[in-house]
């Protein structure tokens, strides 16, 4: 079977969760929880930094666990990207470089959209989904 996400959370750089997607049919988590996770994340992720033997670390990238695996990547504004998905998933760096992409090109760029605040921005939903379900299904293929 192939190994798709479950959920998407983009963090801002100060830790607060500016969006969060539902991608699995595990059930939605609650906004609590969502809102917990993200915190949680973010503060790991930067205490990994300072703690890290290795000069110029940039935090966690990977974290396995028994029943999932979480996928970050950090932004050059600190802003964080991460997907939880099914152990053993593979290719989740270049989907998060996708959802990057879309980031930029339809939140960033949306004159509307204030830095740091939580993304409501139709476009990305609907390009985010497609991709989404591009990853999906070239997952099908392999």
């Amino acid at each position: 079977m192939a190994a798709a996400i479950n959920c998407l959370f983009i963090i801002n750089k100060s830790g607060g969760l500016i969006f969060y997607k539902d991608c699995g049919s595990a059930g939605r988590m609650d906004t609590n929880d969502s809102l917990r996770l993200a915190s949680l994340w973010h503060s790991m992720h930067a205490i990994s930094q300072q703690l890290s033997p290795v000069n110029g670390c940039s935090g966690i990238q990977l974290l396995q666990a028994d029943t999932f695996d979480l996928h970050c990547f950090q932004s050059l504004t600190g802003t964080k990207f991460f997907v939880v998905s099914e152990p053993g998933a593979q290719h989740m760096e270049p989907l998060l470089k996708v959802i990057y992409e879309l980031y930029t090109d339809y939140v960033l760029k949306n004159p509307f959209y204030e830095m740091e605040m939580p993304i409501r921005c139709e476009l990305f939903d609907i390009n985010l989904s497609q991709a989404i379900q591009r990853d999906r299904v070239a997952l099908l293929g392999r």
